[in-house]
């Protein structure tokens, strides 16, 4: 009998090792009290924090008690002793495992749970008592009090895991065919027990053949997956996990099932011991608790693989035939990619996602589950953290191990969209050298068979996330030659792997000096200019963002390092300082901010000059000689020398006059938020010279005396003056908060050199001379530990969203067809489609009969706050824009919705005011009021928007308002003159302000005014295509294109010039048409591509014909006093405007007149200001001078 329960001992250790081979396991056979004592005792005293596995095999002893107590021998072995759960509880200590395979399992858990609770309540009054005479006046009386060494907290007994092999009142099936423990035989091999329980059930009888000796004889080996022992073992982790992630609450999932192996065994094991004890009458009972899964559909799989291996069994055995492998993970996976494919948005997640990850471990069908892995997270956020739940972390991690090239382009997608979303496991990456396997993926340019993406953006957005604010990846990232390969790409042809090769290199040198030296010696800033004219705007972001961590990341000083920072800084400015792109602009800023966090004593300097010389009014000459001293005094420079500076140091076109007069015309750009950040670099500025100011006029009330006029040179604290001729060093110095230290400006690119002289002396006992060097040095500074950003952007957070979202390139360029189909985007295009071909057709036949329907019935009508200057209808919605003073009202009459475009005035703030001395300044440069000079609708035919003109040179475009969202300014920027063209003071002078017309194919914008050309901008691109010369000095006041991009400007003088935007610039004037002798009313280059007619303002109408260069083909008169006129693109008529509104034939026949005193309420309208037709269809709106609008359509017969 002895032998025997050695036997089961050692079995049961064997067991419990095949599933944790590495913990240290101790058997006790028929134990006393104290064996288990000491046996429990040892073990957690040697296991510290680890959890212990208490195994109770309570066969041939008595149940449990209901007061909590299992039973144990005595030392002769005689009798049975009670062994309570309290004292068990006590000595395992927690966290701790507990298995009870006994009959009433149940009442063990019950009296644990209970005994828990009583350990928690004495352990707080321990802990009310300790805290009681921690006070105690009389020693030994504390001592008497003092609790003994406090236990674990009964809150730890939270972690501990208890699974027992029935219900309280239940006892253990008592069938002979059946092991005795068939509790521990599910929990420890439950392969074997698995299958001569199947073969016991009615469902086997397609195998009736198999007996239990044959059952003994399954070949393989649990660990090896291609044997039949080691698949079904396999499988069956996949199905428990299955049922588990199903079932279980995510985080009691990742409790049990995936923070430790042992644990995750057990449940995965216990799962099958509920299923096959219940059809005994048998409830195993689990702490924690589980839900019930023995009916779960997977199981029926299961049975399904246990039959496919069972049938196959007898001739592996007998007759020698080769194995089959079970095809249940390639149905799962098939399972998986129907799940993919569905169409329904609103559906509950795959359940066969655990399944797919015990795949990846197959490299038989590795690829197509990589495939599917990939096509599931590529859903978005929700699936990356569904599939981090479940564990893929590990399985994805340990394939970065791989050679395999074709795995490549898969995985690195998976690592792209786990990193879009926890950007945490850039440190897993490093720590496996997980990196390396990206770098090579960055390197590979060639083709990806099945991965229609490019797999390099992917590679280089990982490699960007791992050096993203983590020192220790940077490092690794650099010594793996990341700054050469990804300068060696810039010049790709993809946009978003340019964009991601430009951010990579911004973090990896963000404040990482070692880094930017690095990108020193390969030229990389140089590099990354032509980045900042590259099409796309976020690549051009991009560039600017890495320049700026360029600039920002060396925090000693040099002159070495200064030189190159204002060289990059300047080229910034002058390249994308005009950027059409808010994003470029805001981008920009954030870069530029760091010139005035490292030279802040220049910039104060240049801030404090322009005051002082009239740039800023001050309120008093006391004040004018206070900034007049704060300026000549002696100054130190951003390396913390001290340098005698004359008067006149302070260079107009020095580098950061240029680059503070640009912050300012930055801090008035007309997109709010690149004007918000502008104005908050220029105030910190402003603030340091008030401050700096203050200071002086508190120092000039402490003299006795006055300077006199040509001595006025004053010196911040106590300093000595400096000798003409030399220049003073202070070394390992460190700039004080309270007093503010100029440095000066140098009018070249280089700060003088510094060097020591003998004059120099500490400024504090503590700081001592360095030894003259022995070779030449450059000069440095310390700065300030941190320097922080003044202002900051999203832009690179808006940059990693993009991964987070659907790729749409993963399966062959597109999405699943059914589902994009299905997609409400896709049926709200649809409409629009069928929309605009009914409006063309409508509109052809309109004009088909235009010269002989009346154009006079008024189909809508509205008031509006002052006299409209611009009315212009939608191509293909029923709205209409009218324009009046600085607004635009869009209304569109079939859903009553109304949005307002107003442009933000921009207002210095409270603490903008405070800065200066004379607030007044800000009244006098408030911009002048500005109007309405252009208006134009853009991609009508889809989701349109409204593009608007502004007198003071500006451009804004508008998305209107609908029912779920409100109207809002989409971008703004200077549309005719740079910052630095000196047309630019005369901006907003002009009532005619800025003209444009748009072309809808090439998706370009042709803007002219006051200047000496034509800019088109590229709206798609976010940047200027060129400038046309205009070949006259006169302002162009009318701009109309045709349809195949040739267009026509008409001119104060009279003119009219026919452009064609395909040629070159020089060349893109091709005829000039000089008939007019008054400036141009209004020009229109009709769809025909052929014809062009014009108006003057002496209401003159000529028709051209612009295949001829020669005169005009026909002109005629429209009569006197002619206010408005419009011209119809398509159809042969003509509206002018005089005290009626007449239409006209293009012969100059009248065709009808709209009286205008006849209105919708019959009231009399005013003098029409404004008229514009339908881009298709006959319908004419008008604006009066008694502030209402309407429009007027045909007649209908």
């Amino acid at each position: 009998m002895l032998r025997l329960g050695i036997l089961t001992g050692n079995n049961l250790q064997k067991q419990y090792e095949r599933w944790q081979p590495r913990a240290r396991y101790k058997h006790s056979l028929d134990p006393t009290v104290e064996d288990v004592k000491k046996l429990c005792t040892s073990l957690r005293r040697n296991s510290k924090e680890e959890r212990v596995l208490f195994h109770y095999n309570g066969h041939g002893v008595p149940r449990p008690t209901v007061n909590g107590e299992i039973w144990v021998f005595n030392r002769t072995y005689t009798q049975y002793i009670p062994l309570s759960i309290y004292d068990l509880q006590t000595w395992m200590g927690a966290p701790s495992i507990y298995v009870y395979d006994c009959s009433n399992a149940g009442i063990i858990v019950n009296s644990f749970n209970t005994f828990a609770e009583q350990h928690e309540k004495e352990l707080e009054q321990m802990r009310a008592r300790s805290g009681s005479t921690a006070g105690h006046s009389d020693p030994e009386a504390a001592n008497r009090n003092s609790p003994s060494p406090p236990i674990l907290g009964a809150t730890t007994y939270k972690n501990c895991i208890q699974l027992a092999a029935c219900a309280a009142n239940q006892i253990l099936p008592m069938n002979p065919q059946l092991p005795a423990d068939l509790f521990t035989s599910c929990l420890t091999t439950p392969i074997r027990i698995a299958l001569k329980w199947f073969i016991l059930q009615s469902t086997s009888k397609l195998v009736p053949h198999v007996t239990e000796d044959l059952i003994d004889r399954i070949p393989g080996q649990l660990n090896d997956r291609r044997t039949m022992l080691g698949e079904l073992n396999w499988i069956f982790t996949a199905i428990t996990d299955t049922i588990a992630w199903n079932t279980l609450p995510r985080d009691l999932f990742q409790k049990l099932f995936r923070q430790d192996l042992l644990v995750a065994s057990l449940f995965r094991n216990f799962l099958l011991a509920e299923r096959i004890l219940r059809s005994y009458d048998c409830t195993p009972i689990s702490s924690p608790p589980l839900p019930q899964s023995y009916r779960h559909p997977m199981w029926s799989a299961w049975d399904l693989a246990l039959d496919l291996a069972l049938s196959q069994l007898p001739d592996i055995l007998e007759k020698n035939k080769r194995f089959k492998h079970s095809p249940f993970f390639e149905e799962q996976l098939t399972a998986f990619q129907v799940w993919l494919e569905g169409s329904s948005e609103q559906r509950s997640p795959p359940e066969q996602l655990p399944i797919v990850l015990q795949v990846l471990l197959s490299q038989v069908h590795r690829l197509r589950a990589l495939e599917l892995l990939g096509h599931f997270l590529d859903l978005g956020p929700w699936a990356v953290n569904l599939a981090l739940s479940v564990g893929i972390f590990p399985y994805v991690l340990k394939l970065l191990q791989s050679l395999a090239k074709e795995l490549r382009p898969f995985l690195v997608f998976i690592w792209a969209k786990i990193l879009a979303v926890d950007g945490t496991c850039q440190i897993d990456l490093i720590r496996d050298q997980g990196h390396k396997y990206f770098l090579a993926a960055l390197q590979d340019t060639s083709p990806c068979p099945g991965f229609k993406g490019n797999h390099r953006i992917y590679a280089a957005f990982v490699l960007a996330s791992i050096v993203h604010n983590f020192p220790i990846g940077q490092a690794n990232a650099l010594q793996g030659q990341l700054v050469s390969i990804c300068l060696d790409q810039l010049n790709d042809e993809n946009p978003v792997l340019r964009q991601w090769l430009t951010i990579c290199l911004g973090h990896l040198w963000q404040n990482y000096e070692q880094a930017r030296w690095s990108g020193v010696r390969d030229n990389a800033n140089e590099k990354l200019y032509p980045l900042l004219s590259d099409p796309i705007p976020e690549v051009r972001a991009a560039a600017v963002y890495a320049l700026g961590t360029f600039i920002s990341s060396v925090t000693q000083r040099s002159d070495h390092a200064n030189n190159i920072d204002r060289s990059t800084a300047m080229h910034l400015f002058n390249t994308v300082c005009n950027d059409m792109s808010p994003l470029v602009r805001m981008e920009l800023i954030a870069s530029l901010q760091w010139m005035v966090r490292f030279f802040e004593n220049q910039f104060v300097s240049v801030f404090l000059q322009e005051t002082a010389s009239g740039g800023h009014h001050v309120a008093s000459n006391h004040h004018y000689h206070s900034l007049e001293r704060t300026i000549n005094i002696k100054r130190v420079s951003s390396t913390s020398n001290i340098i005698n500076v004359g008067k006149n140091s302070v260079s107009v076109g020095s580098i950061y006059q240029k680059l503070w007069n640009g912050l300012n015309a930055l801090a008035k750009d007309p997109f709010p938020a690149v004007a918000a950040m502008a104005q908050k670099v220029v105030e910190h500025v402003g603030k340091q010279g008030y401050e700096l100011a203050k200071e002086a006029t508190t120092s000039e009330k402490c003299m006795s005396l006055p300077p006199s006029p040509n001595t006025r040179i004053n010196y911040l604290g106590g300093e000595s003056p400096p000798i003409h001729g030399h220049l003073n060093q202070s070394t390992h110095h460190t700039p004080l908060p309270s007093k503010k230290k100029l440095g000066p400006i140098s009018d070249g690119a280089e700060l003088p050199t510094m060097t020591a002289t003998p004059q120099a002396t500490p400024q504090h006992p503590d700081q001592q001379m360095p030894p003259p060097p022995s070779t030449p040095q450059p000069v440095t500074q310390q700065q300030p530990p941190t320097v922080t950003p003044i202002v900051t952007t999203n832009y690179i957070d808006w940059s990693v969203s993009f991964f987070a979202r659907p790729s749409k390139f993963l399966n062959e360029g597109k999405l699943n067809t059914a589902s994009d189909q299905n997609s409400t985007e896709y049926l709200d295009r649809q409409s629009r489609c069928l929309r605009n071909r009914i409006v063309r057709d409508e509109g052809r036949e309109q004009q088909r009969r235009a010269v002989f329907g009346r154009l006079d019935t008024q189909s809508w009508s509205c008031r509006t706050q002052h006299t409209p200057t611009m009315v212009k209808l939608n191509p293909y919605d029923d709205q209409i824009a009218v324009a009046y003073k600085d607004r635009v009202i869009l209304q569109d009459w079939s859903t009553d919705i109304t949005s307002s475009f107003i442009p933000f005035k921009q207002q210095p703030s409270q603490q903008h005011q405070s800065i200066f001395l004379d607030q007044n300044r800000f009244q006098s440069t408030l911009p002048a009021p500005v109007s309405v000079s252009s208006l134009d609708f853009i991609n009508a035919h889809d989701v349109g928007l409204v593009l608007v003109a502004y007198s003071d040179s500006v451009i804004r475009v508008w998305r209107p308002a609908d029912a779920n969202r409100e109207s809002a300014l989409v971008t703004a920027w200077h549309g005719l003159f740079d910052f630095n063209s000196p047309t630019t003071a005369k901006v907003g002078t002009s009532e005619l302000g800025l003209v444009m017309a748009w072309h809808q194919k090439t998706q370009t914008i042709m803007a002219a005014g006051e200047a000496k050309y034509v800019r088109l901008w590229d709206a798609e691109r976010e940047m200027k295509v060129c400038d046309i010369p205009s070949g006259t000095d006169t302002t162009i006041i009318k701009l109309s294109c045709a349809p195949n991009g040739i267009f026509a400007a008409g001119c104060n003088d009279g003119s009219v010039r026919l452009f064609d935007r395909r040629c070159a610039p020089a060349e893109a004037r091709f005829a000039t048409f000089r008939e007019h002798l008054n400036p141009i009313l209004t020009v229109c280059l009709r769809d025909d591509c052929e014809s062009l007619v014009s108006a003057c303002t002496t209401s003159t109408v000529r028709l051209y014909d612009i295949r001829k260069t020669a005169a005009s083909v026909q002109h005629w008169s429209a009569g006197s006093d002619v206010s408005a006129m419009s011209i119809h693109s398509s159809a042969d008529i003509v509206a002018c405007a005089t005290s009626v509104i007449t239409v006209y034939g293009l012969d100059g026949t009248s065709l009808n007149t709209i009286r205008c005193n006849e209105g919708f309420m019959g009231t009399k309208k005013g003098v029409t200001s404004c008229l514009s037709f339908h881009k298709h269809k006959l319908s004419l709106a008008a604006g009066f001078n008694d502030n209402t609008a309407a429009v007027f359509v045909t007649d209908r017969k």
